[in-house]
């Protein structure tokens, strides 16, 4: 009996060893893959260190002749934070223009929505924000809770409401600029360029002057708590009209401000600051250098969306 039964052992420890050998290695390659997927999605992580510096990049634009007054790595890849938002409000208040939301207009929180972090109005999922407190809290709290509400309630999500944004950049002529996100919440993937900034800044008072006056407000009370406007240029700067900061670790601190005076205008804007104090303090510089190099009368055209081929009347 043993004798006739060995054979069948040795074939079943021979067939044993064979699959342990097939799944240590599969198990390994695994492992490999997955060492090469870490590896890879490391490599696209900006590592930032205790010693990391977001790189500047600035431009000033006279809004009125469209000549670019100062520029230093304006076309250089730049994340742009909250600057995001300029871009959902400029879509926010074409739904406005075209009478398809109006200011009252309850806009229902989604849970998606209420778990954004960290800048945010504490807003609660399965309740409604109206459409001008949307806006206030988006340009006074930069609220990223709001942002993703505004994105849900125009595309139905956020990822399709990116899809619109970007669009609207490249119709803009923004052709370095690509959103992913409403909020402007880190995401390497969402890249700008000074010179795309300042585009934005001179297209959304052009095309929304009534809705555009919502970036000077210096502060708004929702739900009894009093928010300030993060812009500290506003009120304390002669002619600033707006019109968003912006901070995340990987952009720094950045700024697109609109000044008006003497019948001048421009357009600035200053990414990768190394505080709010010293980007502000940068801007500054900036608006007293240039703001008298700008024209008083207009001899550019407005800037205008490009009309795609496929929506041409």
């Amino acid at each position: 009996m043993n004798w006739v039964s060995s054979p069948h052992r040795l074939v079943a420890v021979t067939l044993m060893a064979v699959l342990a050998f097939a799944w240590a290695s599969a198990d390994q390659a695994d492992a490999k893959a997955a060492r090469q997927r870490a590896a890879q999605t490391q490599q696209k992580r900006p590592i930032h260190g205790s010693d990391y510096k977001p790189p500047y990049a600035a431009i000033v634009v006279d809004d009125k002749s469209g000549q670019v007054l100062h520029e230093l790595y304006a076309d250089e890849p730049r994340h742009p934070a909250s600057l995001t938002k300029i871009m959902t409000l400029y879509l926010l208040f074409e739904q406005l223009e075209a009478g398809k939301l109006k200011l009252d207009t309850p806009l229902p929180i989604s849970s998606v929505a209420a778990i954004q972090r960290p800048t945010k109005l504490g807003l609660k999922p399965n309740q409604t924000l109206k459409v001008e407190d949307a806006i206030m809290g988006l340009v006074t709290k930069s609220a990223n809770d709001a942002a993703v509400v505004v994105a849900e309630g125009i595309a139905g999500s956020e990822a399709e409401f990116a899809v619109l944004m970007t669009r609207k950049a490249k119709a803009l002529g923004m052709a370095s600029t690509l959103y992913v996100n409403a909020s402007g919440l880190p995401a390497e993937e969402q890249i700008t360029t000074a010179r795309d900034q300042a585009i934005l800044g001179r297209a959304i008072q052009t095309r929304f002057p009534n809705y555009y006056r919502y970036f000077a407000t210096p502060s708004f009370r929702y739900r009894g708590i009093e928010m300030r406007n993060h812009n500290g240029l506003l009120g304390n700067v002669k002619g600033v009209d707006g019109i968003k900061t912006g901070y995340t670790e990987a952009s720094g601190y950045n700024l697109v401000s609109s000044v008006w005076r003497n019948e001048r205008h421009i357009v600035a804007v200053v990414l990768g600051g190394t505080s709010n104090s010293q980007r502000d303090a940068r801007m500054r510089q900036l608006i007293e250098e240039f703001i008298m190099q700008a024209s008083t009368q207009r001899t550019a055209p407005m800037i205008m969306e490009a009309v795609e081929a496929g929506n041409a009347e």
